[in-house]
């Protein structure tokens, strides 16, 4: 299994257990995770907690792997699951890792670690939809700041933009986790699935704008020859010779 799952005391945690990869996403794990998160709560369950085994959150989608199954799939329903979902933050969180933490409703970040969308340095674009959850958790600064320069930012500048929610040392890490989890254990289980779902509804009115020319230009961006190249360049760690077709 790639992706574990425990129960205790209402508290649910979600495991992505490749550490020997850095818990880069294969299909096997996105069809893993999606599975966790669109199954209903069981009645004691209160709050899900996802981690990364070992010493990094994630680092992306493992490029090296079949790319079959979409990942857009997993951050939806992880953004829609009904409970609260706190994302634990530790090492790196890089492109689909850095996404799937910022779907959920809490992330805890130890103070050494990086989030990064360094999709402009291997040649792809977002999405609509994940651009869009970019836009809501950062503000424009912060989003263009991530996209457009795709360098990692370290948690003090997530902090700061209020990308995540709580900073704590690498030995404090579960404590600030579990003083938040803990909240929301003791809280209505009613109020909080009420105000998510309240949450979520009223942050979705820019799903009706018209998009088809902005994804007629993501679709020619990662379908170039540019992505090809960005994407050879980044598993044989050189940097890529883009060419603008």
């Amino acid at each position: 299994m790639l992706v574990t799952i425990e129960t205790e005391n209402g508290v649910r945690t979600v495991t992505m257990n490749r550490p020997e990869k850095r818990n880069a996403m294969t299909d096997e794990m996105l069809t893993e995770l999606t599975q966790a998160f669109t199954s209903q709560p069981d009645a004691q369950e209160r709050v899900t907690v996802l981690r990364g085994a070992g010493p990094s959150f994630c680092a992306g989608r493992d490029i090296s792997q079949g790319m079959l199954v979409p990942i857009e799939p997993v951050f939806h329903a992880v953004e829609t699951y009904p409970l609260p979902v706190v994302a634990v933050v530790q090492g790196n969180a890089i492109a689909g890792g850095c996404e799937i933490a910022l779907h959920c409703d809490f992330v805890v970040a130890a103070i050494d670690a990086r989030f990064g969308m360094s999709l402009a340095q291997i040649g792809l674009a977002p999405t609509w939809f994940l651009a869009k959850k970019l836009l809501e958790v950062a503000g424009p600064v912060g989003a263009r700041e991530i996209l457009l320069l795709g360098d990692p930012l370290p948690a003090q500048r997530m902090f700061d933009l209020g990308m995540i929610s709580r900073l704590a040392s690498v030995e404090d890490l579960d404590e600030v986790t579990d003083s938040i989890v803990q909240r929301l254990v003791s809280n209505a289980p009613l109020s909080l699935k009420a105000m998510k779902a309240l949450l979520l509804r009223e942050m979705t009115f820019r799903d009706g704008i018209a998009h088809e020319d902005v994804d007629k230009l993501v679709s020619l961006a990662s379908s170039s020859e540019d992505a090809v190249e960005g994407k050879k360049a980044r598993l044989e760690k050189r940097s890529p010779d883009f060419k603008g077709r």
